[in-house]
């Protein structure tokens, strides 16, 4: 039969592992190869896509997360997020359209492009890099999409939820800004009114993140507040 003394041993080793591994690094499995996004993404490979039952846009290109250190959220206010999305991190970064598997140097690091569609109506990001073991935390994601619509559509509104702050554009111009450590919350913050063009339509945004996880979600909705639905999603040369 164990003593107490042995029982209390045995769990301060138990306890001494354990905190061993919490106090790894986030990508300290880098060579897991079980990583996947798959539980959350799929590759798209279909022309087009449309938006969910609720109008949220599932499909987008998302590029490997960049490196941008923050130990808190709390830093993330309007001039803060302005400067750090109005940062050029890459060329063209405001007005490429990329492809899958094209790649981009930021600060030494190569980083690529994914041509993916979200199984979920919020886009995962933190699964996205932590199935790619990529850094979860301190890291600034860019997404890209492209929405047809068939008719020009006056009136519409972005609505965007994102954990943390992120900032968004439609076809070059600035939509919404959402500042703060905020967590993700469908439609926690609604543009002014906007025209969708008849046409593509160029959606881009930016997420950054210190600690936590990372995820956004957006959809249009139209002057009395209902999802707009008869648009499609394309990225070219999709899943290539």
């Amino acid at each position: 039969m164990k003593t107490l003394q042995s029982i209390i041993v045995q769990g301060i080793r138990i306890l001494a592992i354990l905190v061993i591994f919490s106090a790894l690094p986030d990508n300290a499995a880098a060579g897991d190869v079980s990583r996947s996004i798959g539980p959350y993404f799929t590759l798209a490979t279909s022309p087009s896509k449309a938006p969910d039952q609720d109008g949220f846009l599932q499909r987008w290109l998302l590029l490997e997360p960049i490196n941008k250190p923050n130990r808190t959220n709390a830093v993330f206010t309007d001039t803060y997020v302005r400067n750090a999305m109005n940062t050029e991190y890459f060329p063209n970064q405001f007005t490429v359209i990329p492809r899958h598997g094209d790649k981009v140097t930021v600060a030494g690091q190569e980083l690529a492009w994914h041509a993916l569609d979200s199984a979920n109506f919020n886009v995962k990001l933190f699964r996205f890099a932590y199935g790619l073991n990529k850094p979860t935390y301190g890291v600034l994601f860019w997404a890209v999409t492209i929405i047809n619509c068939p008719r020009e559509i006056k009136n519409a509104r972005m609505a965007v939820g994102s954990n943390s702050a992120s900032m968004w554009w439609l076809n070059g111009n600035e939509a919404i800004i959402l500042s703060g450590d905020r967590r993700m919350v469908m439609d926690d913050c609604v543009s002014r009114r906007l025209t969708l063009k008849r046409g593509p339509n160029v959606i881009r945004g930016a997420v950054i993140n210190g600690p936590g996880l990372s995820d956004f979600c957006v959809r249009f909705i139209d002057e009395i507040g209902a999802p707009i639905k008869d648009i499609t999603l394309s990225l070219e040369n999709t899943g290539k």
